[in-house]
């Protein structure tokens, strides 16, 4: 039986975050996590999963400011002092929170910047990350994503990914799978998973097109799901949507599997 987790960034946003703990624990989950939890003191967000009896299996290293048009940093040479930094905050976070798992997001990339260079410097920077998150017993992720969710993302394909994790030479590297983002970008998913499933450490999802829970597009989700159980993934698989109404609407999908 696939096991999901449930993006309370991204759902049961008719509450606040720490509330968002105890409201997946009532939908039925037994897994959360969380893209950015630095907004909220750790030990507060911790306290909230303890009482919820939720695990939480993933979380972001900090991608700079969001608001500015950040969507990570990694790649950017000009950053890597900030990119330490916050490699070291998010293992703070990840050990308050009991997480084992967090995600490296690329970055966007700049005007006319070498191309070569933003790779070596994604690359050292992933070393940095995997050896800081391997004394601290910790996976490092690294997902690739759509160009149409993310314009400029240095980081947009599934092969690309798997590549760059094995370049690093790193045995606590590994790739998030999403597969929404991977199914705007062309991808066989299901062959893609059975061809790299080692080299999976997490999945997430959405339906295709619009990222809104099952049924709303065009995946088939009860195959696709029963497909990656029987291929042996023992992973969470993250359910990273928009729900198209109030969160609790948007979980018909889940009956079979909460």
């Amino acid at each position: 039986m696939p096991r999901f987790s449930a993006n309370i960034s991204m759902l049961f946003g008719e509450v606040e975050l720490p509330a968002r703990f105890e409201a997946a624990a009532r939908a039925g989950f037994k897994a959360v996590e969380i893209q950015f939890p630095y907004a909220w003191d750790k030990q507060l967000l911790s306290d909230a999963a303890r009482r919820a009896g939720v695990e939480v299996v993933l979380i972001n290293i900090p991608g700079g400011d969001a608001q500015k048009g950040d969507r990570g940093i990694a790649c950017l040479p000009s950053r890597t002092s900030e990119f330490r930094d916050s490699v070291k905050k998010a293992i703070e976070y990840a050990a308050a929170l009991g997480c084992k798992q967090m995600n490296c997001l690329a970055g966007i990339t700049p005007l006319e910047a070498d191309s070569s260079e933003l790779r070596r410097t994604y690359v050292s920077n992933l070393r940095y990350a995997a050896a800081e998150l391997g004394r601290a017993g910790m996976m490092l992720l690294i997902e690739p994503i759509s160009t149409l969710a993310v314009p400029g993302f240095f980081l947009n394909r599934s092969d690309d990914a798997f590549a760059l994790a094995g370049e690093t030479g790193a045995d606590n590297v590994k790739v998030q799978y999403d597969l929404y983002h991977m199914r705007v970008m062309g991808d066989d998913l299901a062959e893609t998973i059975g061809a790299n499933l080692p080299r999976i450490g997490h999945m997430q999802f959405a339906d295709v097109p619009g990222r809104h829970e099952p049924g709303t597009g065009d995946i088939d989700f009860p195959w696709m799901f029963d497909r990656i159980d029987r291929l042996g993934y023992r992973g969470w698989i993250g359910a990273e949507y928009t729900p198209s109404g109030c969160t609790e609407d948007s979980l018909a999908w889940a009956k079979d599997y909460l």
